[in-house]
C-alpha cells in the first residue's frame, strides 16, 4: 500500500468538523447517479411534451439521452468502488461515520464528482498522455536534469508535489528513483487517488465515460460515449522497482502542513501557483521550504481560482510581476518559457476547447 496520510499542525485533524466534511464527500459520491440522472430525465420530461412530428425528428436525439442515462449507471459502479473503503484509507486518521447524521448535496458537489472522473482521464488512461506530456514532461527532464543518477543517490532527493490531484505526476517521479510525495487538498481527489494507487490490480482493468455529462459541443453522437480504460499503466509496477518507501501522498493545506524549513530537495508545481489567495505567500513557502540549492520548477497558466470569487479576497500579479516576486524572495530564475499551449482534462472532439497559453520556470534557491 502507498502511505496516504493526514497532515495539519493545528492538533484538530480529528474534529467533527473535519468528520462531517470528509463524509459529506463520500455522499456526494453517492449522489452521482441521481442527480446526473435526473438532468437526463429533465430532457426526456420536456422532450415528451413536444408534438409527435417534432418527438419523431428527435428520436436519435431521445436514444441518446437513454444511453447517457446507462453511462451514468456505469460510472456510478465506478464511484462505487472508489469510496468502497475510504474510511480506512488514511495510515493515521479513521474516519467512522456519525451516526444519523444528515447531508445535503448541491449541483457544486456534484460537479466535483464530475471534474473526478475528467481528471481520471487526464492522469490515468492512455487518452489522456496527450495532456500529460505537454505539462509533466517538461518537469521531469528538469528533475532528472539537475540531479542525474551518476551524481546522486535519488532516494536521498526530496520532492514535492503540492496539489497533486490524482498523483501520476508524483507516481512518475518516483518511479525515476527520487522520494516524492504528493500534497492534496481535495478530498474528492484524495478518494479518487487512493482507488487507483492501492486498490486497481494491473493495467485497464476499469472503463468510464468521462464525458457523458457533457450535453453541449458535440460534434458526433459517439463523441458523448467514448469510453476509456484506466488505469494505464500497474501502480504496482513502482513497487518492483523502488518498494513502497519512495512514494506518499498527504492530504491537507500546503501552507499549513509544511512549516519546516530547508527540508526538501526539489518542489514541483503544475497548474498549482494561481490556486492560491495570495500567490506570493506559495512562493515565499516553497522558497522557504526549500533547502539551499534547492529546486522548483513550475508550470501552468494564471487562472487565478478566487479572482471572481465576492467572499473570498484574492491577489493576480501578471506573469511578468511573478518573476520580479520570484527574483525579489531570492530565487534565481535559470529557465523561462511562454506560450506552451495545452487543454486541461479537454474532450479532444468538443466543439468547445479552452486552450491554456502555459508558462514554464525553472528556479533555484541559492547556496548562500
Amino acid at each position: 500500500m502507498f502511505k496516504l496520510l493526514i497532515m495539519e499542525d493545528k492538533g484538530d485533524i480529528h474534529s467533527e468538523q473535519e468528520r462531517e466534511h470528509f463524509h459529506k464527500i463520500i455522499h456526494s459520491f453517492k449522489a452521482y447517479r441521481v442527480f446526473n440522472r435526473a438532468v437526463i430525465f429533465k430532457r426526456l420530461r420536456y422532450l415528451s411534451t413536444l408534438s409527435e412530428r417534432q418527438q419523431q425528428l428527435l428520436l436519435k436525439y431521445k436514444r441518446r439521452l437513454e444511453k447517457a442515462a446507462e453511462c451514468i449507471d456505469h460510472n456510478d459502479t465506478i464511484i462505487k468502488l472508489i469510496i468502497r473503503d475510504v474510511e480506512q484509507m488514511f495510515e493515521n486518521v479513521n474516519h467512522k461515520p456519525v451516526a444519523g447524521q444528515k447531508r445535503s448535496v448541491t449541483n457544486q458537489d456534484i460537479e466535483k464528482v464530475n471534474i473526478t472522473i475528467k481528471q481520471i482521464y487526464r492522469d490515468w488512461t492512455v487518452e489522456g498522455a496527450i495532456e500529460r506530456d505537454k505539462c509533466y514532461r517538461p518537469i521531469i527532464e528538469e528533475i532528472e536534469k539537475y540531479f542525474p543518477e551518476h551524481e546522486c543517490n535519488r532516494a536521498d532527493i526530496k520532492v514535492l508535489i503540492p496539489g497533486a490531484g490524482l498523483g501520476r505526476l508524483a507516481f512518475e517521479v518516483a518511479k525515476r528513483g527520487f522520494t516524492c510525495q504528493g500534497n492534496e487538498f481535495s478530498f474528492y481527489m484524495l478518494m479518487a487517488s487512493n482507488f487507483i494507487l492501492n486498490n486497481c490490480l494491473g493495467a485497464g482493468g476499469n472503463e468510464l465515460y468521462p464525458w457523458v455529462h457533457q450535453l453541449d459541443n458535440i460534434l458526433s453522437s459517439e463523441d458523448q460515449f467514448k469510453k476509456v480504460s484506466f488505469p494505464d499503466c500497474d501502480p504496482s509496477d513502482l513497487y518492483s522497482l523502488h518498494g513502497t518507501s519512495r512514494f506518499s501522498m498527504t492530504a491537507g493545506d500546503f501552507t499549513e502542513v509544511y512549516t519546516e524549513e530547508n527540508d526538501w530537495d526539489c518542489v514541483a508545481t503544475c497548474f498549482f501557483i494561481d490556486c492560491a489567495n495570495n500567490i506570493v505567500q506559495y512562493i515565499e513557502q516553497i522558497y522557504n521550504m526549500l533547502k539551499p540549492g534547492g529546486l522548483w520548477t513550475s508550470f501552468g497558466p494564471l487562472q487565478y481560482h478566487f479572482s471572481s470569487s465576492v467572499e473570498e479576497e484574492s491577489i493576480e500579479p501578471s506573469f511578468e510581476e511573478i518573476k520580479e516576486i520570484i527574483r525579489g524572495i531570492g530565487f534565481i530564475i535559470q529557465k523561462e518559457q511562454t506560450g506552451i499551449e495545452t487543454t486541461y482534462s479537454q474532450h479532444q472532439q468538443s466543439m468547445l476547447k479552452n486552450v491554456y497559453s502555459c508558462a514554464f520556470l525553472v528556479c533555484v534557491k541559492p547556496h548562500s
